[in-house]
Parts: structure tokens; sequence; C-alpha cells
């Protein structure tokens, strides 16, 4: 259950991203390129055009820091000879948008349309003209740019180094309205008409050409902003998942899909994975977004995780006795006075820790977790040496349903079943006293199994946060088990925390 929740984080970022990013290829890829597919996420069109509503930050960023070059010209006219000119210092004054929208288009890319942007612009206009009878003469005023315009972008999806990359350079303006004012409208009117004229083609160029190289920019650097938070998402010190791609990003007409390898890398050694079960009939398209996992990945992060010894704990003595105390009888009585020998529930603690790699299989039931434990009560008596009174080691197996809700991970165990392989109690040495086993197979099966489930759910959850997992608004997620997958399903809201993060580290 390691990657349910952190991988959601990830992959919902990640998604996005393809869908902002756009549908073609620039790596290699096998035949049968889902053979090795761990994880696939699928981005819908409900949650593209929530999406869409972030779109003006973006290209309002994009309008701001493009970085306009002066334009320069000359013209000849009758009368006054040639008349020169220079636009300086030109920049963005006031940007509004009034309508965005986006379409997926079938192997194709991400259309996004935006109508009636008003931008205005503004700077110096230095000008200056002579006659063969007049010196030549410079004047500069300062101007305002007044433009009504709609803006094209398809951003076609593509593979780059192994991961999603975005070109947005299919781009275009279409200008409906390019007005020139000079400082205070003071210039003589045929002066105004003049220079409208003949700097609106070169401006209008100008524009174009800046800000949609500016857009284009920032899709990229988006789609890499976006793939390094991801990565980062998905690792936590000596453990990750390889998120690039397995094969190439796919763009339909009612959703995006993206293809990752999620081989697990343990101490930067990594295993690809190799018969995926993974085909897109698996899943549907209602939802805002989707997420499949194979099998192999949660086999190989649970295999990791117990190599970097992180399947271990130990319970205090205060909660053994809350533990204890939810099987309160007579037997329950008799066999804490025999294991504990008199001495405080205070004065003991217990070891858990996983003796072999645990063994994972989805299940339409679950996920069912089968692992080889061992237990180690110890006691410290006052004033003397600490002593081992129980030591157990048993084959568990139990089947646990994974949710997620009110920010947390909920881990539910059922059908425990628990196999003793050794056991040894100080107080039986010759194991005469079958009851105090059966007590404790049954107190494992009851009360142990769900506190270590328990436990195991909080950790992962503090995990998760910390990678800021608790920042998102999910709706109604659900985690759904299949023979030999898993499928996470939920709608979101739009994490503007991310889309500020970004534009801050930008400028």
């Amino acid at each position: 259950m390691q990657l349910l929740g952190l991988l959601g984080m990830l992959l919902l970022i990640h998604t996005a991203a393809a869908a902002a990013a756009g549908g073609g290829g620039g790596c290699e890829f096998g035949e049968f390129p889902y053979s090795s597919t761990g994880i696939v996420c699928r981005l819908t069109k409900p949650a593209a055009l929530l999406l869409n509503q972030e779109t003006a930050k973006v290209i309002q960023a994009a309008f701001r820091s493009a970085k306009f070059p002066n334009i320069t010209g000359e013209r000849s006219m009758r009368l006054l000879g040639k008349v020169a000119y220079e636009l300086t210092n030109i920049q963005v004054d006031q940007l509004s948008l009034e309508q965005s929208e986006v379409e997926l288009r079938e192997q194709q890319a991400v259309h996004i349309a935006l109508t009636n942007v008003s931008a205005s612009f503004r700077g110096t206009l230095t000008y200056g003209y002579a006659a063969a009878w007049l010196l030549r003469l410079f004047h500069s005023v300062d101007f305002e740019i007044e433009s009504s315009i709609d803006l094209q972008i398809n951003i076609d999806l593509m593979c780059q180094r192994d991961q999603v990359a975005a070109d947005a350079s299919g781009c275009s303006l279409t200008f409906h309205k390019l007005t020139l004012h000079l400082q205070g409208d003071k210039e003589p009117g045929w002066l105004k008409q003049l220079f409208t004229d003949f700097i609106s083609f070169t401006l209008k160029f100008v524009l174009k050409r800046e800000v949609c190289t500016e857009i284009n920019s920032l899709a990229q650097m988006l789609a890499n902003f976006v793939h390094d938070l991801a990565a980062n998402f998905v690792q936590d010190q000596g453990i990750g998942l390889d998120i690039s791609l397995a094969a190439a990003p796919l763009v339909t007409a009612t959703y995006v899909e993206s293809y990752h390898k999620g081989s697990v890398w343990y101490l930067n050694h990594s295993a690809a994975l190799r018969g995926s079960v993974f085909s897109p009939r698996l899943l549907p398209a209602s939802r805002m977004i989707y997420f499949w996992f194979s099998e192999q990945v949660l086999s190989s992060l649970a295999s990791a995780a117990f190599m970097d010894r992180r399947l271990a704990g130990t319970i205090p003595g205060h909660k053994l006795q809350e533990l204890f105390a939810a099987e309160e009888s007579e037997a329950q009585r008799r066999a804490v006075q025999m294991i504990f020998q008199g001495t405080p529930y205070n004065d003991s603690v217990a070891k858990i820790w996983s003796l072999a790699h645990p063994h994972i299989s989805l299940q339409p039931e679950g996920t069912v977790v089968r692992s080889l434990v061992a237990v180690e009560l110890s006691i410290f008596p006052a004033g003397e040496q600490p002593r081992m009174v129980l030591y157990m080691e048993k084959e568990i197996t139990v089947t646990i349903q994974a949710a997620y809700a009110e920010k947390k991970l909920l881990l539910h165990p059922s059908d425990p079943r628990v196999e003793f392989k050794v056991f040894h109690c100080t107080a039986d040495p010759s194991g005469s006293e079958p009851s105090l086993r059966d007590f404790l197979q049954v107190l494992i099966s009851r009360v142990g199994i769900p506190e270590v489930t328990s436990r195991f759910a909080e950790a992962l959850t503090s995990l998760m946060n910390s990678k800021g997992l608790h920042l998102f608004e999910i709706t109604n997620p659900e985690i759904i088990t299949r023979q030999g997958y898993v499928l996470v399903q939920l709608d979101f809201s739009f994490p503007n925390h991310l889309l500020l993060d970004f534009l801050e580290k930008k400028f």
C-alpha cells in the first residue's frame, strides 16, 4: 500500500502537466510498449476544462514576461523627406481575457482558443524628418497601443528524454484592433495617422513573435517544473519510482493519457517491469482523473521498504496495556500474568519486524498481503537487567482495502490468518500451555493487525502530506482493486499553490 496515496499526488500533477503540454513522440519505444507500463494516468475532458480556467494566469505571465525589442524604420514622405522612427521600452500595461476554450483533438494536440484578449502597451516613440531645405529634427513622445487580439494555441504532446514535453510553437495571434495613441494626443492628426499606418504591420509581427515565443518557453518550463515536482513526490530518501515514459502520450477527443514505467529504484538500483496487464479498456472516462497501477509496482515498493528496514516498529508498554485490555477475560488475565510475570506494562516494549519480502497480490476483494513477521516482547524489571519474555515468528495473511478521506489514508484489514512458525515464552518453555498460544493468536488477529495497519496508514499519510498532498482538494476518491492492478479515480479542484509556486520561480 506504499504507493496509493503517494502516487495520487504525483500523478495528479504529472498528468495535468501532460494535458497542458500537448501528442507526438521523440523517444524510442518497443513494439509492445504497454508491456513495460507500470503506471498510467488518464485526465479527462472535464479536468481539462477545469485546468483551462487557470490559462489566463499563464497567458498573462507570458505577455508580461515577453521581451519586446526596439522597433525601428523609416519611410519617404512628400515634402517631409524621410521620416525615421524608433519605438523603445515597449511593455505590457494592462491585460484582460474575456473567454478561453480548450479542445482535445484526436491524435493531435490540446487546442486552446482565447478570444477578445485586450492588451495595452506603453513605450516611447522617437521620430525625425527632414526636407531638402530643413535640418533633421527628432522628437520623443510617450505612446500607448490599445489592441484586441484572438489567440490560438496548439500544444503538442511529445516525448523528450523519456518524459512528457510541450511544444506550443503552434501559436497565432489575430488582431481585431490596434490603435496608437501619442502622448496626450497633442501631436498633429496627420502624424498620428502616419505612424499608425506604417508601424502597424511591423508591430503586429513583433508582438506575435515575442508573445508566442514566450508562451512556448513557458509551456516547456511548466512541463519540466511539473516533472521535477512529480519525481520528487515519488521518492523518499533511498526509495523512488521511475516515472519516465513507457509509451508516447495519447490525446483523444475525451481524454489525455500518459504511460509511465513505474519501476521502483532502491539506492539507485532498479529492475524494469515486464508483462504488464494494462489495456486502455480498463480505464473509464467519467471522472476527472484516473491512475492505474500494476501489481508489480506495489510489490516492488514493499520489497524496497523491507530492504530499507522500514517494515519494523515498536509498541511501548502503555499501548500494550490498551491492546491487552481490548480482550478482557479470565484467559487474558492468566496469559498476561504468565507473560509479564508481575512486571508493570510500562516496564515493557514489543518489537515487530518483517523477516522476509512481503508478498503482494491485488484481487477484487482488496490487496492481499502475506508476510513472515517476528515479535519480541521484553520487560525491564526495576533494578534488573532487561530480558526477553516472548518471541514469535508467524506468517500473517490479511486483505487490506484502502480509502482516502478527510486528507487521510485509511487502511481496513479483513480476513486475517495467523500461522505460528516459532513460538517461545520463557514462562512456558515446554509449550504446555496451548491456551496461551490460542489467546495470542486471537489477540493478534483482532487487535494486533488493526493496530499495525493503522500505524502504517498514519505513517504513509504523514509522508504524503510532507510532499504536499494535503494541499489538494480531492473529491470522492475511490481506490478499486482488480486482478493484478489497482485503479484510483477522483475529481479535484485546481491546486492554485502549484501554479503560483511555478510563476514565482519563473519570475
